[in-house]
């Protein structure tokens, strides 16, 4: 069976991030939805608000993968630096856009239409614009990469509206089976598995439940058939050491 890939990044800008100061919602949310269209994300970083590091990770990774979709750094402040530093990414102007300030135009009007606010019309020479439905201040694309805004709500809303430009590959199929058997028991039966199905993926991921160590092992890949086969053989494996096979998470 061959399989098409389309592979992405993620690239989290921000030393809030980093900080602690503020959690992370963006990256689950875009590692699901770019799994459930056919979007294989392979990577995600994060990296501060430094220019020389968002450029630099910015062009190693749109060199590796089919997409790159940043989050962070596109609004008002002095610190929002990522579309000045996506712009020396690709050695294009920094410009500021005009239909970009119609939008905030129309938004704020023109009297409340501040310096600081203009600073979320500047993108790359030659971008595309991505509509921001929930603040109005654009995202925007230049080649494969997609600047999107670090507050989460606004983040879905654009990425909602541009994962239709998307080309897609074979949708990642899983299933999760679990069972009351410590990984060090199960670990060679496993790997002979994985030996077994070298097109799948097959993770293990302990849990403590009920007074009892377990583990639930996630299988994936794009071929159904023998995503079935490999989970039927590994319910087996597991009833072999004395377990029975739980589908899906244990019930906490």
């Amino acid at each position: 069976m061959n399989s098409k890939i389309v592979t992405a990044a993620v690239l989290v800008i921000g030393n809030e991030i980093l900080s602690g100061r503020t959690r992370d919602a963006n990256l689950n949310y875009l590692a699901t939805e770019l799994n459930s269209i056919g979007v294989r994300l392979m990577e995600a970083r994060v990296v501060a608000d430094v220019p020389e590091a968002i450029i630099k990770a910015v062009n190693e990774l749109r060199a590796a993968y089919d997409y790159v979709f940043t989050t962070g750094g596109i609004g008002p402040t002095h610190d929002d630096i990522t579309a000045e530093c996506v712009a020396k990414a690709f050695e294009v102007p920094h410009i500021k856009d005009p239909r970009a300030v119609r939008l905030l135009t129309n938004h704020y009007g023109e009297a409340n239409l501040t310096e600081a606010r203009l600073r979320m019309a500047q993108v790359p020479e030659g971008a595309t614009l991505i509509e921001n439905p929930v603040s109005t201040a654009p995202g925007f694309q230049i080649g494969n990469v997609f600047v999107l805004a670090g507050v989460p709500a606004v983040c879905r809303a654009m990425f909602d509206g541009l994962k239709g430009r998307l080309k897609t590959g074979d949708k990642v199929l899983s299933v999760t089976v679990s069972g009351y058997v410590g990984e060090g028991v199960i670990a060679k039966g496993l790997g002979q598995l994985q030996e077994r199905y070298p097109a799948l993926e097959i993770g293990s991921y302990p849990f403590f439940r009920q007074g009892r160590f377990g583990a639930s092992f996630v299988l994936r890949g794009t071929d159904a058939a023998a995503l079935k086969s490999a989970a039927e053989e590994l319910r087996t494996l597991i009833r072999s050491l004395g377990a029975e096979p739980i589908e899906g998470e244990p019930q906490e």
